[in-house]
């Protein structure tokens, strides 16, 4: 097996960097203009042909090229073959890599979207920004839902919880603690200031399946997850949460497999600053236990930042593939980061590694992987390899076309609103007061008489059907009038709808899980 080629080193030796030990997590670093996109696109392009699947950010826009060849007619297309012969590559040959767009807007590719409930409350106090005290208020929240066998699926659910949890403050004390309207007011207010900003996008049905992530195409290439993150850098916070969250969810749904002869999925986490940018120790100490732990699910992590010493040392100490293009020393910072990533390299004693890094060149980079054995190369200057998919972004036209052919056509978007808590505790409010009415206006005894206000279980749950039916033929019609296919089916999206329905009204989430899973079965 092929292993990726990273360039060709000052001593001739070509620079690689090992499949069997590319899950040992990596780093990218250098300043602004000095190529690190470029080497991001040609070791992703490389893992994909490996049969790797890829995740990357696109932060700047331009990463999205990496879907199509590039061309001789490209302005630099004699740097880039003049490259590929410096370097002694002869097949060179402009090609493109399967690619799926993705878009927590859903403007620029599939929606990806979680619940409230899976976020959870330690990383969703990262997001809102808040401090010890609001952050118990809003674990109380989840725990009060979780007991009552409400879903918190979305932000609108997790507003009624909290409004429910302050009325009944003096209820609740005795059994979760102290509950301050202030706090509860805090924490309403980040949240609305978050969904002016389109978060509340993120937070919803249908969930994301983080499996879909991990595919090959037809021909075995590994799927490149393209995320759409130029828009979404306006919100740092949500950035870095959300990228948190996919590590977190990777973790947890991927089995150990220790060392494997390739990596499962290769993550590349652009403007890695973010995530450590005023982390609580609580997130810090969990991001830590993540990127440490999940090489042995067959995850390798790359951080990509523009100085070295963003990353936390002990994060940092466990990134053993390193690429580091250049650095100027124009600040005590700068010169301090240069020393700090000239002592993280094997020594070469050919080689005055302090003074490289300043005379760096677009397109050089020190480079020092891990060998089989697991121990860092010594540090060579290297020639990087150039790209054979386009430099540069998609147009529109070009985005829907790849789309068009997505895989994940029908599967996510369109939202689901099914029953959850928002509904349930606003039913619940409207039977009160009309119940009230009644005993206040007829008596105790016909209040008692009256039919049931709320539809029964299998009434919602019929409902919820009809509804989810009608929303996944829509997608499959749009599919046939657009000429491509669709995943959605109209009798899957019903029963899966029926599973929700029963599962909120009789336990919770975890039961809907259940329940969605045995009616799956009746599919296959």
């Amino acid at each position: 097996m092929d292993d990726i080629f990273l360039g060709l080193g000052s001593n001739g030796e070509r620079q690689v960097l090992h499949l069997g030990r590319a899950n040992r997590h990596g780093l990218v670093a250098g300043a602004t203009g000095t190529g690190k996109t470029v080497t991001l696109q040609t070791v992703a392009e490389q893992f994909s042909t490996q049969g790797v699947p890829v995740f990357l950010a696109d932060v700047k826009g331009d990463l999205s090229g990496i879907c199509m060849p590039g061309s001789p007619e490209f302005k630099h297309a004699a740097v880039i073959e003049g490259r590929a012969k410096e370097l002694g590559i002869t097949d060179f040959a402009y090609r493109d890599n399967p690619a799926v767009f993705w878009d927590l807007y859903g403007e620029k590719g599939h929606p990806i979207r979680t619940t409230v409930s899976e976020m959870g409350p330690l990383l969703l106090a990262r997001l809102l920004g808040l401090n010890e005290t609001q952050e118990g208020v809003l674990n109380i929240a989840f725990r009060w839902a979780d007991d009552n066998g409400l879903l918190l699926l979305d932000f609108d659910d997790l507003q009624q919880v909290l409004i429910a949890c302050a009325e009944q403050a003096g209820e609740l004390t005795t059994q979760y603690g102290n509950i301050s309207k202030a706090s509860v007011g805090t924490i309403q207010r980040q949240l609305l200031s978050f969904a002016s900003q389109g978060a509340d996008r993120f937070f919803g049905e249908p969930a994301f399946e983080i499996n879909d992530f991990i595919r090959t195409d037809e021909t075995g290439k590994g799927i490149i997850n393209i995320l759409a993150a130029d828009r979404l850098m306006q919100s740092p916070k949500l950035y870095a949460t959300f990228l948190l969250w996919l590590l977190s969810e990777l973790f947890e749904a991927l089995p150990e497999v220790g060392d494997p002869e390739k990596p499962n999925l290769v993550f590349f986490f652009d403007e890695a600053h973010l995530l450590f940018d005023d982390a609580p120790a609580a997130l810090f100490d969990k991001v830590e236990q993540v990127v440490r732990l999940i090489r042995s699910k067959g995850v390798g992590v790359y951080f990509i930042s523009q100085n070295p010493i963003d990353i936390p040392e002990k994060i940092a100490g466990q990134l053993g593939n390193r690429v580091q293009h250049a650095l100027r020393a124009f600040t005590p910072r700068d010169q301090k980061a240069i020393k700090a990533a000239a002592e993280t390299f094997r020594i070469n004693p050919e080689l005055d590694v302090a003074t490289a890094i300043t005379e760096l060149k677009v397109g050089e980079a020190l480079v020092s992987t891990l060998d089989m054995e697991g121990a860092p190369s010594v540090v060579q200057r290297t020639l990087i390899a150039p790209p054979r998919s386009r430099l540069g972004p998609v147009s529109d036209k070009e985005r829907a076309i790849i789309q068009s052919i997505s895989p994940f056509a029908g599967k996510y978007d369109a939202a689901v609103n099914r029953e959850s808590a928002a509904e349930v505790l606003a039913q619940k409010a409207q039977d009160a007061a009309a119940a009230a009415q009644v005993a206040a206006e007829q008596g105790e005894d016909a209040q008692r008489a009256q039919a049931r206000q709320s539809p029964s279980l299998w009434g919602k749950a019929g409902k919820a059907a009809m509804g989810a039916v009608a929303a996944s033929a829509g997608s499959v019609l749009a599919a046939q009038l657009s000429g491509r296919k669709s995943r959605a089916s109209p009798v899957a999206s019903g029963l899966s709808a029926v599973a929700g329905t029963i599962a909120t009204a009789v336990g919770g989430e975890a039961l809907g899980r259940f329940a969605r899973g045995l009616l799956g079965g009746l599919l296959r």
